[in-house]
């Protein structure tokens, strides 16, 4: 007769295999790569022991091709839930080391039966991928596995923080579910993202590439922008992953996440030195940031991409906040394609999930070309217009330096429905710069000026004691207040504090149509 302890230690076996995965040999050779297993990455990522596994004992249920003889501890994924700096997450971490990772529709069904879970518990959700793409000997039904995956990750957006984690192949099918979620971590040198492999592309074009150049962390992080951040090591970007998910809100029904307070003084001398009283000569933006914001809080997103916009998320005060800043010293801080993209996608995230946006503007304008033109630069300008109209978050904005044109007007002006609108006192607010707009209105003076380039150097002192200063503005009420630049940390701290209980809703409607 079969008494308890029997099934007990029935029962712990059956564990202990699982949580092998496929095996000895398939771990070596996990590590010889310079990769972790599932569950070593699932240790590093949470707090130490409040991890709680769910459907261990899944596995597939497949008796094509071979697949009857094979077993498949946990159908290679590990899912279920812990915590992150004391705060709950959910997550999946697939498993390299058995089927490849590879995902068929029990895999697919424990990590749609998880995410399902997040979203009941307006709880984070993280996904560590580790997979060799859809398990062939399944057929359609690993596809429907992912389309179940893509859909969840699409009606969850937006409720909940989403992040992926690229921690070996992704490819096919399987990086659709990454691209829709908030954020995106690449490993360097071991993990790579593309929809189809460098054979594929070598039999149908002809062109040769490595994996590594055609979707590795560098190429996603600097090139396609398909990923917001990258770094030498697992244990690394799994660090970075618990930094991130200290700034966000559980779901978007709360406030963001509140550090212990600063008291140092918040008049901030150095900032008079910061930036350039000469409009064209170019400085780093984030040596504002690092005056304005708490110390070493900055977390910069998109580093390595169209970085000629800084975003970013840091704290002020305690409190979290998104920062979209030009960049001077990257293509005179011009917004482009890409940095219109970077920008409307961070702002979109921030207004998600209850942070309020803070914008450091020195802009000459949406950048000129051919190329742009025909790259779509309306469109993809407009995506900036869009997002910050529809946010509903505290945005402030604070003009450095230079506001010119359509730009000004898109990166959180009154008109677009910023709360605050700061300006230095060096600030050109206009049209256009001072050099070309006089060249513009005072064409006919200063052709038949006796002395041309005197009078083109007047005309332009004449328009910019006009209108390339933010009194102007100021006195029209799009722009506040006019600020001693050593006071922008107070006055930032003072808006914050004003704005924190703001409540504003937008007409009823399914959702708005932006121009993607």
């Amino acid at each position: 007769m079969v008494d308890i302890f029997e099934r007990l230690n029935e029962l712990y076996d059956k564990r202990r295999e699982i949580e092998l995965g496929g095996g000895d040999e398939r771990i070596d050779q996990q590590h010889a790569k310079g990769k972790l297993t599932a569950r070593e990455r699932i240790d590093l990522l949470v707090d130490r022991g409040t991890f709680v596994e769910l459907n261990p004992f899944i596995e597939h249920r497949t008796n094509d091709f071979g697949l009857d003889e094979q077993k498949g501890p946990g159908d290679g994924v590990v899912t279920g839930f812990g915590k992150v700096n004391g705060r709950p997450i959910y997550l999946f971490s697939q498993d390299f080391t058995v089927f490849g990772g590879a995902l068929g529709e029990m895999h697919a069904k424990k990590i749609a039966n998880v995410m399902d879970l997040a979203a009941k518990n307006g709880t984070p959700f993280v996904g560590l991928n580790d997979s060799g793409g859809a398990r062939i000997q399944e057929g359609v039904v690993s596809l429907d596995g992912y389309g179940h995956i893509f859909y969840r990750n699409a009606i969850y957006s937006g409720v909940i923080p989403q992040i992926s984690v690229i921690m070996g192949p992704c490819a096919g099918g399987a990086v659709y579910s990454p691209a829709i979620t908030d954020f995106v971590f690449m490993v360097e040198n071991t993990s790579q993202m593309f929809i189809t492999g460098p054979k594929v592309i070598e039999t149908v074009t002809g062109e040769k590439i490595s994996p590594e150049n055609l979707g590795g962390a560098a190429v996603h992080n600097s090139i396609s922008g398909n990923a917001h951040f990258k770094a030498a090591s697992e244990e690394e970007v799994l660090q970075h992953v618990r930094k991130l998910l200290s700034y966000l809100p559980q779901n978007n029904q709360e406030k963001t996440p509140r550090s212990e307070q600063q008291h140092d003084d918040d008049y901030r001398p150095d900032l008079i030195d910061v930036v350039p009283f000469d409009a064209v000569r170019p400085y780093d933006v984030r040596r504002v940031i690092e005056q304005v914001v708490d110390e070493n809080s900055f977390m910069e997103i998109h580093q390595d991409f169209a970085k000629n916009i800084v975003v970013g998320f840091a704290r002020v005060k305690g409190e979290a906040v998104g920062l979209v800043c030009n960049q001077p010293k990257v293509m005179a801080g011009g917004l482009d394609i890409d940095s219109s993209d970077k920008a409307a996608r961070f702002i979109r995230t921030c207004d998600s999930f209850n942070i309020p946006i803070i914008t450091f503007e020195d802009v000459t304008g949406f950048f000129p070309g051919v190329k742009q033109e025909h790259g779509g630069i309306i469109r993809h300008g407009a995506k900036i217009l869009f997002a910050y109209s529809e946010a509903t978050v505290p945005k402030l904005t604070v003009i450095l330096r230079k506001a010119y044109g359509g730009a000004y007007v898109a990166l959180n002006s009154k008109s677009i429905g910023a709360d605050l609108v700061f300006a230095w006192p060096n600030a050109e607010i206009a049209v256009m710069g001072p050099q070309g707009a006089a060249n513009i209105i005072f064409a006919k003076e200063i052709q038949n000026s006796e002395n041309p380039e005197l009078t083109r150097q007047q005309k332009i002192e004449e328009y910019r004691q006009k209108f390339a200063n933010p009194y102007v503005a100021a006195s029209r009420g799009m722009v506040d207040d006019v600020i001693d630049p050593r006071d922008t940390r107070i006055k930032i701290v003072q808006a914050l504090e004003m704005l924190r209980n703001k409540q504003e809703s937008r007409p009823a409607k399914k959702h708005g149509n932006i121009p993607l």
